[in-house]
């Protein structure tokens, strides 16, 4: 088997960068997670079971995220639970400060109102 990418290049691929958003919220199981990149993203975004678990096992693999020990009170413990790591807190960040800078010089080309709403 090949070895699996790195995720950690920037800028993140947009399911890596989802699964990091969804996490940094709270806790998920992989069709939570799931379903909250789709939810976040408008629907844009819908990850495949292929698709978030291989990026799920690069994240682990990298220490950006990982397996709870202990199931959340009440939880399916059928279920694993993901938690994000402060690495890939801090990666998450970056990527969002880097869309932050790629929105603002939109904004300044006119490609986008300078103000939301």
């Amino acid at each position: 088997m090949a070895p699996a990418s790195d995720p950690r290049t920037q800028p993140l691929r947009p399911a890596i960068f989802h699964i990091l958003l969804a996490l940094s919220g709270d806790h998920l199981h992989g069709l939570g997670i799931a379903d909250e990149v789709e939810r976040a993203s408008g629907g844009a975004l819908e990850l495949g079971p292929g698709t978030l678990y291989r990026s799920l096992a690069e994240l682990a693999e990298h220490g950006l995220v990982e397996v709870l020990p202990k199931h959340p009170e009440g939880a399916d413990p059928r279920r694993k639970y993901y938690r994000i790591t402060d690495e890939g807190r801090g990666l998450v960040a970056a990527e969002a400060r880097r869309l932050a800078d790629v929105l603002a010089e939109a904004r300044a080309r006119n490609v986008l109102p300078r103000t939301a709403g």
